[in-house]
């Protein structure tokens, strides 16, 4: 069976580039020739974020939230489901590891992610330490909007992965009162409570929901609960503004990862370390409130301001050490939009800035066992690593003909690290600050008015995290310090992660469906990967810059009607993604591929509707095997998982009820992997163990 999947990605890539060459269908109106900014409060606005995405000279991605839940959305991994270029893979928790072209491939589930700029509303989540993911709730949002590698230049997103904005409900798209519940296999239980609405001028929209699980794995149980709030004022027809609020405690277990051996015969084992020292990621509560106004100046030209504060403690129980961090960002955005004539041609230009700052970010670092004549308690450390960015983007899109759109740009990246080791006290701190620049150039055509060509050159930025400074660090308190003995002391440098890509694709509507195909290519310089900082006898891995590796792929995806009765049809979705990531002739590796991601990966789903509001569905997921270790000396299991679910969304609108099957053959296979070096050929611990055989159920009921 496995050996069919390929043939069937191979297959589908064949028809999607087959399809630029198959005659328009029937006529339809002409691109339009500005880039209008969206607005999130208009019932269309999944629409409008459509038409949106076919103005970027890029790949990219909208997703429906109104689709997805028709089954279940535990996590980000559930959202971001049958998307071309995107690799998203949940560990039974909400620690979702995603990654597009590549991005933060040695990452493993449950940290901050890395490699892609990640909004909320159109305001900053990501700052300078990650992307925290406690505040990603599936069901406070209406869409979720992907720019995938370089496109997301315009939010000032310069990251190897490109940008996600995950775009919350609000009182115009969600009015009324919402009821949600789902539940299912290993202790998973979900309930929603939302009530929006719209009084004159202001709409708003409010929303409570908590979550539980046991997990999939022994030692990985878990509960979140939280709340937000979105609240818009149409001050004047010119002027607009809205308040954004979101506030969610987490707390899970932590099972750790298995061999290959074990992801086999006993997946739903936990790693004997973990269960040892109890290992577990409290999350006390992380709050982010946030403010977008926009003005109108004239019919031609609106600024856009942006400001969020975001708090997120964190209380990591993962190792001997217990670490209390105090995280805090400030983050801002200002954009300036103009629609003008530039050389006798319609033109828009663009001007942004974007700003994330932490403003606190100390960590005080204790004993969780007694250890070495040492209570448990006992102080080892404190350290801060402090980081900002700070990114002006300038962009324009001229027309030159109708079909012809060309779009230029130019950004400029300053990026501070301040890190440092404040007890026991020493004098060697790193107060990084360097310039960096990311031009672009890129193109869309309308051949037809069923097919559009883009393509872009662009360069991406990423620096480097201030707590990878230190966590990295080969620099260790001596004998003499007592219990912070052996900790790091000091941080050590690493530079800015750039990337020169190329991408060329097409999209389109044709006999066979909605389709789309992209092809890109990714120089890499000092990527930021996991590297033997000392050699063998005092052998040192950690975080820092790698030696020139090369990104690259072909993303393609299909929405196909294979029939049409009145108001009933079959449908079929498929989304297939090859990465070949790889050493560019390194010393030790030579041309390697970079472990941690399948090379192939192809999701599908055939559906049946019935106008009466019921449906049925049959899904696959198939990944090849991925490499374990940079050595490409082991490898997971490729996998082939089905499942499948049916449900009933009435007419009206005022009830919803589904049933969900997952991984029906229950498949043990690795859902993600955390790189290692080099193991040398042996099965060491690197895998997280996908879910097995699970049946869920919800039910959605609108007043």
């Amino acid at each position: 069976m496995t050996s069919a999947v390929p043939r069937t990605c191979a297959l589908t890539v064949a028809v999607l580039t087959a399809l630029t060459a198959l005659p328009a269908l029937a006529d339809t109106a002409a691109q339009p020739t500005t880039l209008d900014r969206v607005d999130v409060t208009a019932a269309d606005s999944t629409d409008a974020a459509r038409k949106a995405l076919s103005r970027v000279p890029g790949a990219g991605n909208v997703i429906d939230l109104a689709a997805v839940s028709q089954g279940r959305v535990g996590s980000t991994a559930d959202v971001l489901a049958y998307q071309p270029g995107i690799s998203a893979q949940s560990p039974g928790n909400e620690g979702t590891k995603v990654s597009i072209r590549g991005s933060g491939i040695n990452r493993g589930p449950g940290a901050h992610a890395s490699g892609i700029s990640v909004s909320l509303d159109g305001l900053p989540l990501t700052g300078a330490g990650g992307t925290p993911y406690e505040l990603l709730e599936p069901l406070w949002l209406s869409r979720v909007e992907v720019l995938r590698g370089a496109n997301g230049f315009e939010r000032g997103a310069l990251a190897l992965g490109g940008a996600i904005n995950y775009v919350s409900r609000n009182g115009r798209d969600a009015p009324g009162m919402e009821l949600h519940y789902e539940a299912g296999s290993h202790g998973y239980q979900k309930r929603s409570i939302g009530y929006g609405g719209v009084q004159d001028t202001l709409d708003y929209y409010f929303a409570y929901t908590d979550t539980e699980f046991d997990g999939y794995q022994k030692h990985a149980s878990g509960d979140g609960k939280g709340a937000m709030a979105n609240i818009g004022w149409q001050i004047t027809p010119d002027l607009q503004t809205r308040f954004f609020l979101r506030y969610r405690e987490t707390n899970h277990e932590t099972p750790g990862r298995l061999t290959r051996d074990q992801v086999r015969n006993d997946p739903r084992a936990a790693n004997p370390a973990n269960l040892a020292i109890d290992a577990k990621r409290p999350q006390p509560g992380s709050i982010w409130i946030g403010n977008m106004t926009t003005l109108q100046l004239d019919e031609d030209s609106s600024l856009q301001a942006g400001l969020v504060y975001h708090k997120y403690p964190m209380d990591l129980n993962e190792s001997l050490y217990r670490q209390k961090l105090d995280y805090a960002d400030l983050n801002a955005t200002l954009d300036y939009r103009r629609r003008h004539a530039l050389f006798g041609h319609d033109s828009v230009t663009t001007i942004g800035l974007r700003i994330a700052h932490g403003l606190d970010a100390d960590v005080r670092e204790t004993l969780r066992f007694a250890s070495n004549g040492y209570a448990a308690g006992t102080h080892t450390r404190d350290f801060s690593h402090l980081g900002t960015i700070s990114t002006l983007h300038v962009g324009n899109e001229l027309s030159l003909t109708d079909a012809l759109h060309v779009q230029t740009g130019f950004a400029v990246v300053q990026t501070r690290s301040d890190v440092q080791v404040t007890w026991p006290r020493t004098d060697q701190r790193l107060n990084q600050r360097d310039w960096d620049y990311a031009p672009r150039l890129g193109f869309t055509w309308q051949a037809s008015p069923q097919t559009q060509w883009f393509g872009n050159l662009s360069r991406s930025v990423e620096p480097a995290h201030p707590w990878s400074m230190i966590w990295g660090s080969n620099q260790y308190f001596g004998a003499g310090y007592g219990p912070s003995t052996g900790r790091q002391r000091a941080p050590v440098e690493l530079d800015n992660q750039t990337a020169t890509t190329l991408e060329l694709g097409a999209r389109g509507e044709a006999r066979i469906g909605r389709w789309e195909l992209t092809g890109y290519y990714a120089h890499v310089n000092h990527e930021l990967l996991s590297v033997e900082v000392m050699p063998v006898p005092n052998l040192f891995i950690a975080e820092n810059n790698a030696s020139p590796t090369v990104h690259r792929g072909v993303e393609a995806g299909l929405d196909s009607t294979l029939w049409q009765g009145g108001s009933s049809r079959v449908s079929l979705r498929q989304a297939y993604t090859f990465s070949d990531f790889r050493y560019r002739h390194d010393e030790r590796f030579g041309d390697n591929r970079l472990p941690g991601l399948p090379k192939h990966f192809y999701q599908a789903e055939l559906r049946y509707d019935h106008g009466s509001g019921f449906y049925a569905a049959l899904n696959t997921e198939y990944a090849s095997k991925m490499f374990v270790d940079y050595a490409n000396s082991f490898s997971a299991d490729s996998h082939v998982i089905f499942g499948s679910r049916l449900g009933f969304d009435a007419p009206s609108g005022r009830w919803q009820g589904w049933l969900e099957l997952r991984n029906l053959g229950d498949r043990h296979y690795a859902a993600t992997v955390t790189p290692g070096y080099d193991d040398g050929g042996n099965d060491v611990a690197r895998s997280t163990p996908g879910e097995g055989f699970g049946v869920y159920a919800g039910a959605r009921l609108r007043f």
